[in-house]
């Protein structure tokens, strides 16, 4: 029986009238076919592509990066788990080479070096960017007189030319800082 089938199939697809309505409608239907499968075809195979695309594009911009776990412990010693997208410049830093560094450092402190400045100095810089440039605030969590950090910040610009009230100056010392964090550990893995 279906060989019975495919031998009216074969006569009426091959036969010698090429415009019997049986062949324009078989000839119809093979192409109504045969179009959207190669439509389909074409297409998987272009969105088959475009992921391998998509997914190398995406590693350029945010590559896998197995340096989050030390920069975090160099930038922010207080946290145990640090997520990379809170590193911030540090994650910039991070991937600076250290002639570069040690370059930001001399031309940010042409007077003195970083290292000149005591610990409670350095604490009240660091109290000062935790409460935002704000003097008052800063003198209450240091429990000092607003008049004795306005004369600490003052010793602090005629020691390194900056002026930590203004915003400028306090981006430039602060990313200094963190220059000076990160050299320091550079200089403590090789040894």
């Amino acid at each position: 029986m279906p060989r019975l089938s495919l031998l009216f199939a074969r006569r009426y697809l091959f036969s010698k009238k090429s415009h019997s309505v049986i062949n324009v409608i078989s000839g119809v239907s093979a192409v109504a076919v045969a179009v959207p499968v190669m439509a389909m075809v074409i297409l998987l195979s272009v969105f088959n592509g475009f992921e391998g695309l998509i997914r190398d594009m995406y590693k350029s911009f945010d590559p896998d990066i197995l340096i989050t776990p030390s920069s975090g412990k160099v930038f922010d010693t207080e946290k145990t788990i640090i997520s990379y997208e809170n590193l911030g410049i540090g994650r910039i830093i991070y991937q600076l080479p250290t002639t570069l560094c040690e370059m930001f450092l001399s031309e940010v402190f042409k007077k003195n070096p970083i290292e000149t400045l005591d610990e409670d100095t350095l604490e009240t810089i660091n109290k000062f960017f935790e409460n935002n440039l704000n003097v008052s605030e800063t003198s209450r969590k240091l429990y000092v007189h607003r008049n004795t950090l306005v004369y600490r910040l003052e010793k602090i610009k005629k020691l390194t030319g900056l002026d930590l009230r203004e915003f400028d100056h306090a981006i430039v010392f602060k990313v200094a800082m963190m220059v000076k964090k990160y050299l320091d550990s550079q200089n403590s893995a090789r040894f």
